[in-house]
């Protein structure tokens, strides 16, 4: 299902913070590893130009680690006072830069508007560890939930959701689940918001110049870093690009795009396929809005983040 006209009336202020976004920052460009440090080091500057769109968490968050292929993986934990499920995040970031801490206030006001406990994987990075370090990674954490949840957390119940690079690791993460830990059953719903499913690149990756936040060029220039001596026929492969998988037996899924985003084919092609292997889908899709806009401060970023919340309640609700 597509939901658009419902997000209409706030189309204008979308559009003015578009406008905003277009005068002082271009996309994203991660062509040298100069270009990756300065965005981390942007990052990681409480004064610096992301900080506007982080905010502040509402409940208290928790470093852990847990063991990973390549040592201890640091998690961020946040838990309400009622945990109904546990819900693994996924940051985004072109698997290049970005950081769990950076989604501590959104992963806690899903905690406290879901009864959820959030888990934040720390995965490793590339350039300095390419595919499939993260993806082992986020496995890793989720083999470690299946079997300690319950007793860390009260509950079995687990849900699974990132944006962008988040959402990509995200369906990776539920393949594999399903495929070499068989606890697919065990997953209640997976949010996956802009996310890449064709690393070989859609479309919509191949022609939009135009966009903000990251466009045509910033994927051309993030692929290679990341998939290190992957041909374009190898980037097609079901491990990598998740469109191309068998898609059987998986969790109702939310899907969420906006229509300027350059992964905008990504969602919609990845959406119906899901819904066409036998799974339960939802589809929405926000006019004139880029890449990232779910963290912009805005009605149409609050209306969809309260979707996401309401399907996150929604899934837990039906498999009690």
């Amino acid at each position: 299902m597509i939901r658009t006209r419902e997000f209409d009336d706030h189309v204008a202020e979308a559009r003015a913070i578009n406008a905003v976004i277009a005068d002082v920052s271009p996309p994203l460009r991660l062509a040298t590893r100069e270009d990756i440090e300065t965005i981390r080091r942007m990052e990681g500057d409480p004064e610096g130009p992301f900080a506007a769109f982080v905010g502040s968490a509402v409940l208290p968050v928790e470093e852990r680690t847990v063991p990973g292929p390549a040592g201890d993986i640091p998690i961020r934990v946040a838990c309400p006072d009622t945990i109904d499920a546990v819900y693994v995040d996924i940051h985004g970031g072109a698997w290049i830069i970005g950081s769990a801490a950076m989604m501590d206030p959104e992963n806690t006001r899903l905690a406290a508007a879901c009864n959820v406990a959030t888990v934040s994987i720390e995965y490793r990075l590339a350039p300095e560890h390419p595919w499939p370090a993260g993806a082992d990674d986020c496995e890793a954490v989720v083999a470690w939930l299946l079997e300690h949840a319950a007793a860390e957390f009260g509950t079995d119940r687990l849900l699974i959701g990132g944006a962008s690079a988040g959402a990509t690791l995200s369906a990776i993460t539920l393949l594999r689940v399903r495929d070499r830990l068989d606890a697919i059953e065990r997953f209640a719903g997976a949010n996956l918001v802009f996310g890449a499913y064709d690393i070989s690149r859609t479309p919509s990756q191949r022609r939009r110049e135009d966009t903000l936040i990251i466009d045509a060029e910033t994927i051309r220039q993030v692929v290679p870093w990341v998939f290190q001596g992957v041909d374009a026929e190898g980037l097609r492969d079901p491990g990598i690009s998740a469109l191309y998988a068998d898609l059987h037996d998986l969790p109702p899924a939310l899907f969420t795009v906006g229509t300027d985003d350059p992964l905008l084919d990504d969602t919609l092609f990845m959406a119906a396929r899901w819904e066409a292997a036998g799974n339960d889908a939802e589809l929405i899709v926000c006019p004139e809005s880029p890449h990232g806009f779910t963290m912009f401060p805005t009605a149409m970023a609050r209306a969809v983040n309260d979707r996401i919340h309401d399907f996150v309640r929604r899934c837990i609700k039906n498999t009690r």
